[in-house]
């Protein structure tokens, strides 16, 4: 891999950039930001785009609409439930979108310094502030580190438990194709948390992750292009499996990095 893939010209890790929206999603973002100029999501203090949508190369009918919301307090049972069903709201008055997320979080988390590299660093560099003051601008660019990978995305075991679950007792085969492509999705991204500690790259695409993990451990390269298969856009999943193979599959690579970290 190159090793200047990812960042600029100084070191640091590229930010997500001010790009036009796409003519296609246009719609969708101008419904949202309606949404909430008229508070119909609960005490929102900004909002930001990432994701595909964000860097202008989504694709119609195939991509997500990707939100941050930071509120200004932390959230109470009945503000989730009115970010969710806000939320569904959205997502079904626009089939552009293959699925809209909102990501949730509240000022004092956002602003603790425990949560830097987390926090900080996704707002500063993936994110597109579309409401509200824009809180990347109090954070400093950020140079590729491991802290920073392990911050992201250091949740993994949890959520891929969760994702093998959900993916054993679905029925609805459109459903369980999604369920697996965002598993493998979150899978392959989640390997950056071996990145090596002296790497000075950061990578964006999927495929830029597998090239990292396959240059560091080669032996599984070839478990990583099973989930890279199923992490192809909707319309374009491999033959069936069935769920059991795929969530046993899971589970093992899941718990192999794991015991690697």
């Amino acid at each position: 891999m190159d090793k200047r893939t990812g960042i600029d010209a100084s070191g640091y890790i590229r930010t997500v950039g001010h790009v036009p929206l796409q003519a296609a999603f246009l719609a969708v973002v101008e419904d949202l930001h309606s949404m909430l100029l008229r508070s119909v999501l609960p005490q929102v203090e900004s909002a930001y785009l990432y994701g595909s949508i964000a860097r202008g190369d989504a694709v119609p009918g195939r991509s997500d609409l990707d939100v941050v919301l930071v509120l200004a307090d932390k959230p109470a049972l009945q503000d989730n439930l009115e970010i969710e069903s806000a939320r569904r709201a959205l997502e079904c008055r626009h089939p552009e979108v293959s699925k809209v997320d909102f990501d949730v979080g509240f000022l004092e988390e956002v602003q603790a310094p425990e949560n830097l590299h987390r926090w900080g660093f996704w707002l500063r560099h993936h994110c597109r502030c579309i409401y509200g003051y824009d809180l990347s601008r109090d954070f400093e660019p950020f140079r590729p580190s491991r802290t920073i990978a392990r911050a992201v995305n250091g949740d993994f075991s949890s959520v891929l438990e969760r994702y093998a679950q959900r993916i054993e007792t679905e029925a609805d085969g459109a459903t369980l194709a999604r369920f697996r492509r965002e598993a493998s999705r979150k899978l392959i991204r989640a390997t950056n948390v071996l990145r090596p500690v002296t790497s000075n790259h950061w990578p964006e695409s999927l495929e830029d992750h597998m090239a990292l993990f396959s240059d560091s451990y080669p032996d599984m390269a070839q478990q990583i292009e099973f989930f890279h298969m199923f992490a192809a856009p909707p319309g374009n999943e491999p033959p069936h499996i069935v769920a059991t193979d795929f969530s046993d599959r899971l589970r093992a690579f899941s718990l192999w990095m794991q015991q690697a970290l």
